[in-house]
């Protein structure tokens, strides 16, 4: 019983050194505060001392020394940090170096998808993952002629629709259009459309969604900024869509600006000026015959659409349609169509 009193009465006393409850809670940070302060404030040309360390514990009501905050690096270096010991403590290396976190930020600055809001956002995590020093490197401005969207929702829009090929549901969904009077308005008077979506590609400076509509023939394809109300349903459509995958690349090659039409198989003839031209539109798999000293032909398969024609008449007296006869008859009626709406008349 003397012995337990004692006991007690040396517990009561607190002596020197001994931690409250607080102080003995806050020690079980140390290590989190030890792991901030370092991924903040160093890198491969900025170093902390032991004494700065210690200080900044104690600010947080920390207490610490010498030999435990050495423990404490010791055990950050097991779990994988890279520290180095030169003129002090310092990162030496990182998840993301800083070059590549450059180019995570040129792609969100220029990404047409992502609104002004949301890449402020971005931009304001990604410098998180640098030190304070080299964060101002990231503060930079890649100009693009791209204007960004105002559809604050479209990241959750590709959450949802991913979520949904995944497990293998249909969606439902309003489609928005913009009017004459820079307003956007639903399609087709507000209709709710349901599709089984197949896949999600991105193209032209946007996300589509390769997706069937319930009862139709064909694939289509919708933006996804342009998706309003998304709900994944509870119908399992794996049914439909079995033995349906597609070839995205294929599908992107094929529709020129995302616009569908028919698919055929046409054959061009381009000057050999346009080599790289043609190998950067449909790929270097794609068969080139050598017609004569200056030209070259290929066949590819391509969805009709005046899209279409306009790509080859951007290249003027360098491509020429061969084949079919169809869609050679229908560059030549587009062609006149045009050419008709610039006639003067006197």
């Amino acid at each position: 019983m003397a012995d337990a009193l004692s006991f007690y009465a040396i517990l009561k006393e607190k002596p020197k050194g001994f931690p409250t409850m607080a102080k003995s809670s806050n020690q079980k940070k140390k290590l989190i505060l030890i792991r901030e302060l370092l991924l903040e404030r160093t890198d491969e040309k900025h170093s902390i001392q032991m004494s700065e360390i210690i200080k900044y514990l104690n600010q947080n009501d920390v207490e610490a020394d010498s030999r435990s905050v050495r423990s404490d690096i010791e055990l950050l270096e097991n779990m994988g940090m890279d520290i180095g010991r030169e003129n002090g403590y310092s990162i030496l290396s990182r998840e993301f170096e800083l070059s590549e976190l450059k180019l995570l930020i040129d792609c969100v600055q220029v990404s047409k998808f992502i609104t002004e809001k949301k890449t402020k956002e971005l931009i304001d995590k990604l410098s998180h993952l640098c030190s304070k020093y080299e964060a101002p490197e990231l503060k930079r401005q890649v100009y693009s002629n791209r204007i960004k969207t105002t559809n604050e929702s479209v990241h959750i829009n590709l959450s949802a629709i991913q979520e949904a090929i995944q497990h293998r549901q249909s969606i439902s969904f309003k489609y928005l259009q913009y009017t004459i009077n820079k307003d956007m308005e639903f399609r087709h008077g507000g209709k709710t459309y349901t599709v089984n979506p197949i896949a999600l590609i991105y193209s032209e400076d946007n996300y589509y969604l390769i997706a069937r509509e319930d009862g139709g023939e064909a694939d289509k394809h919708f933006r996804v900024d342009k998706m309003k109300n998304i709900e994944v349903q509870s119908v399992n459509t794996w049914h439909l869509r079995r033995g349906r995958d597609i070839d995205v690349s294929k599908y992107i090659t094929e529709n020129f600006s995302m616009y569908g039409g028919e698919t055929e198989r046409v054959t061009i003839q381009f000057s050999n000026a346009l080599a790289g031209v043609v190998i950067d539109r449909f790929g270097k798999d794609i068969q080139i015959r050598k017609t004569d000293e200056k030209h070259f032909i290929i066949t590819v398969s391509v969805s009709i659409s005046p899209q279409f024609y306009a790509w080859v008449f951007g290249l003027g007296e360098g491509a020429k349609i061969l084949e079919p006869k169809s869609v050679y008859k229908g560059m030549r009626k587009m062609l006149k169509d045009v050419h008709e709406m610039y006639v003067i008349k006197r």
